[in-house]
């Protein structure tokens, strides 16, 4: 017998609303059966679990969920492995490529501080004020 899951067992395994499972439901991430009266309760499979797991994944990462989407997809693909990789590695390379540039800007930023807070005290110690 294969394993489904409700939309609530995934919001409370993921620790996730089911408004946004919902959301990644519309972006096309997972895509659960229909079943109960009306198609109205979704059935995601072990397939899906893995999907949302692997999104959540790439977004601690900071990759964009049609990044997350774009290599999901290709893993579920039969197409070459190694072009999947290849455009995996792609992907990782410009997203790090942007966090140490960020990383570089706070770093500015808190050197910039730090001229800022020595300057301060500088004065308060000329006009006698205590520094703390």
């Amino acid at each position: 017998m294969t394993t489904t899951y409700s939309i609530s067992d995934l919001a409370r395994e993921f620790d996730l609303t089911t408004r946004a499972i919902r959301f990644y439901e519309d972006l096309g991430l997972l895509q659960p059966e229909r079943g109960g009266a009306g198609g109205r309760v979704r059935v995601y499979s072990g397939r899906d679990r893995t999907r949302l797991k692997l999104t959540l994944r790439a977004k601690r990462l900071g990759l964009s969920l049609t990044e997350a989407k774009e290599i999901i997809d290709m893993y579920d693909s039969p197409r070459d492995t190694g072009a999947q990789l290849h455009r995996f590695l792609e992907v990782l390379d410009k997203h790090q490529q942007h966090i140490e540039a960020q990383m570089a800007e706070l770093q500015a930023n808190l050197d910039e501080i730090k001229v800022h807070q020595r300057d301060a005290r500088a004065l308060l110690n000329q006009h006698c004020y205590a520094v703390t």
